[in-house]
């Protein structure tokens, strides 16, 4: 047994593929499990409303195939922040918290990446940061009970780009369910525009991260890049994540409309698990 896993994000496939394909081509590719989707779109929060039965049939092909789905990337709250000063916003928001949380649990995602934000298009003031606070106590509490952990993505914007930005809510909520999911790609440009130390603002979620994202970036972009393209220091950013516990990680990048796209599939696995693979726990 390996003393990592490796996922990859769903949308580095095509969208037009069914699950089945999809779990597939993760699994040709040397992947360990996938990372679901459920973003602004209708069509992927429209799974927060999957029947009993759409729900074993995932799981069904899970086994089938033999990889599962085991986080779940939650960046729905783009749309429908738990900040939002729109109390119907607001309202759709925790909605979307407490379907995500029941389709994580019947599914068996053990992980959901929180998105970090107050609101995404609207302006941040003291007020959505106070009800995005309170918000996110009721969302702990949610996922403490069905037993899902939750962890902070570190964003692109300045509300909560940094680990240390992120490590603020999770000390002040101080729930084992409140953790943090660093984006790698995100700090380093964060760390870029600030001269700060990328490593340093890692190593202070110490002990409380349960993944991360390795994902290429370039100061002023933060998507939609292949490995090899950006400028994250990945043998560094892994030594680091290694040193301070992390033993979950997933490759984030995105399909493009290439035709031979799973061998970009190939390369960031085998790319992401040379690296991985020089560590160990003797």
């Amino acid at each position: 047994m390996k003393a990592y896993t490796i996922g990859l994000y769903e949308k580095a496939m095509p969208n037009t593929l069914s699950w089945k394909e999809k779990l597939e081509a993760a699994k040709e590719a040397g992947y360990d499990f996938v990372e679901i989707s459920i973003d602004e779109t209708d069509a992927k929060l429209a799974r927060l409303n999957w029947t009993k039965e759409e729900r074993l049939e995932l799981v069904k092909t899970m086994y089938e195939v033999g990889i599962p789905v085991r986080s779940m990337c939650l960046s729905g709250h783009r749309k429908y922040p738990l900040g939002s000063s729109d109390p119907a916003v607001c309202a759709r928001g925790m909605e979307i918290m407490e379907k995500a949380i029941q389709l994580a649990d019947d599914l068996g995602v053990r992980i959901i990446q929180l998105a970090g934000y107050d609101v995404y298009y609207d302006e941040s003031t003291p007020e959505t940061v106070a009800r995005f606070g309170e918000n996110l106590k009721k969302a702990v509490r949610m996922a403490a009970r069905a037993g899902v952990l939750m962890g902070f993505e570190t964003m692109e914007t300045e509300f909560m780009n940094t680990c240390a930005k992120s490590m603020k809510y999770v000390d002040a909520v101080g729930s084992t369910y409140l953790n943090v999911y660093p984006d790698c790609g995100n700090i380093n440009n964060a760390a870029l525009t600030y001269g700060t130390d990328v490593l340093e603002d890692l190593r202070t979620c110490a002990g409380h991260v349960v993944a991360m994202h390795l994902k290429e970036t370039v100061p002023g972009k933060f998507r939609d890049m292949m490995f090899g393209e950006g400028q994250v220091d990945f043998p560094a950013m892994i030594d680091t994540a290694w040193e301070i516990g992390v033993r979950r990680f997933v490759t984030e990048f995105w399909y493009l409309g290439k035709e031979d796209w799973k061998s970009d599939l190939h390369f960031a696995c085998s790319a992401m698990r040379k690296l991985l693979d020089q560590k160990n726990d003797d």
